[in-house]
């Protein structure tokens, strides 16, 4: 088997697999199950992009959404008591909805390629080959001198939100408790448990009261 034969059979392997994943993700009824099948739709669509010798991509989107974001939505989804129940209560209500928008949004995806297709020119080497390397050294090289100064912006926009999300989380609300870690490791054990040594005693027995025919007597 040649090599462009091989690639195309995968394409077609994990081209299926990303789908049959994605339909899963919407049918199953565990949510467990679901964001399982949404880890092997990620999971495909990043062998994809390494068939289009995408790697960068392909990394991130093992690396971001299958190593982070996914394991937190696990989390969630088993901590929180989910009625299932209820969740399907208005699946066959708005399924007819549901229907028509999918179907509007594939006419415009459709009528885009489409166009997209009739207008497009003829696109130039691939960069990381004309250079000699692979995609994600290309792309290194690139975001570190061309594109360094959008890249810092960037970098400091997630550095304020993650400062904000923790400003938030610890502003002082009324009616909330809070731990000191340095309280609690400067406690002494001494000051928090007393032992005390007792004698053994037994219980005073309970006085036998009379009958009513000792009283009557």
């Amino acid at each position: 088997m040649n090599m462009p034969l091989f690639q195309l059979v995968c394409f077609y392997l994990f081209a299926a697999v990303t789908v049959a994943g994605a339909v899963a993700v919407i049918s199953v009824r565990n949510t467990i199950h679901a964001a399982l099948f949404l880890v092997l739709t990620f999971f495909s669509s990043a062998c994809l992009w390494m068939l289009l010798q995408a790697e960068f991509l392909a990394l991130a989107l093992i690396v971001v959404y299958v190593g982070a974001v996914m394991v937190m939505f696990l989390f969630v989804v088993m901590m929180l008591d989910i009625d299932q129940e209820r969740v399907r209560e208005g699946f066959v209500r708005y399924l007819p909805v549901g229907l028509v928008v999918a179907l509007v949004m594939l006419a415009e995806m459709l009528g885009m390629i489409g166009v997209r297709a009739m207008h497009q020119q003829a696109l130039g080497p691939d960069p990381a080959q004309v250079a000699g390397g692979s995609n994600i050294r290309w792309l290194g090289e690139v975001l570190f001198t061309q594109y360094l100064l959008p890249f810092e912006v960037a970098a400091l926009i997630l550095t304020v939100g993650v400062v904000a999300a923790v400003a938030l989380t610890l502003r002082v609300r009324a009616g909330t408790k809070h731990e000191s870690p340095a309280q609690q490791v400067q406690a002494d054990p001494r000051q928090r448990v007393r032992l005390v040594k007792m004698a053994a005693e037994l219980p005073p027995s309970d006085p036998v009261l009379p009958t009513e025919e000792e009283s009557a007597s």
